[in-house]
C-alpha cells in the first residue's frame, strides 16, 4: 500500500458563458484517464472557483471560457489563488482564445491553453507531465 493519491482537477466555467459542452468533454476525458475531477458547473465567479479548489484540495484548475472574458477571468483566478495561499495550484485553460492572447495569459501564469479542436489526449498528457514535474499525487 502506498500514500499516493489520484491527481485532483477542478474544471470550472467562470463568467456568464453558457456553453459547457467542451468543459464536460474535458472533464469526462480526465476522469476516464484516471484523474479525480470536480466540475463546478456554469456561471461561476472566480471567487467561487477558488473556494471550491481550496475546499476540494485540488492540484490543478482547468478553466473554460468561450465568452471572450479570458483576459480578466483567468488572471483573476490565479490572483485569488495566490491571495488565499494556494498559488501552487496549477491553472490551465481552454476555449475561444485568440492567438495574440495566449502569450498574455501564459505571462499571467496560465500553464497551458487548449483551443477548440485540441485532442483530449493532449490535455491528459499535459496534466500527467505537470503531475510528474510537481510530484503531485501519482502520475497516471
Amino acid at each position: 500500500m502506498t500514500n499516493e493519491r489520484k491527481i485532483r482537477v477542478l474544471v470550472g466555467k467562470p463568467g456568464l458563458d453558457g456553453h459547457d459542452r467542451g468543459a464536460k468533454v474535458v472533464a469526462r476525458a480526465l476522469r476516464d484517464a484516471g484523474f479525480e475531477v470536480i466540475y463546478t458547473g456554469l456561471h461561476q465567479t472566480p471567487e467561487m472557483i477558488v473556494n471550491a479548489a481550496i475546499q476540494e484540495d485540488v492540484d490543478l484548475v482547468g478553466l473554460s471560457v468561450m465568452s471572450g472574458a479570458h483576459l480578466y477571468l483567468f488572471p483573476r483566478v490565479i490572483e485569488l489563488l495566490k491571495e488565499r495561499g494556494a498559488g501552487d495550484i496549477v491553472v490551465f485553460g481552454g476555449g475561444i482564445v485568440p492567438d495574440d492572447d495566449i502569450a498574455k495569459l501564459k505571462a499571467a501564469g496560465v500553464a497551458a491553453l487548449f483551443t477548440p479542436g485540441t485532442n483530449t489526449r493532449d490535455i491528459v498528457a499535459f496534466i500527467t507531465d505537470i503531475a510528474k514535474a510537481h510530484h503531485l499525487g501519482q502520475a497516471v
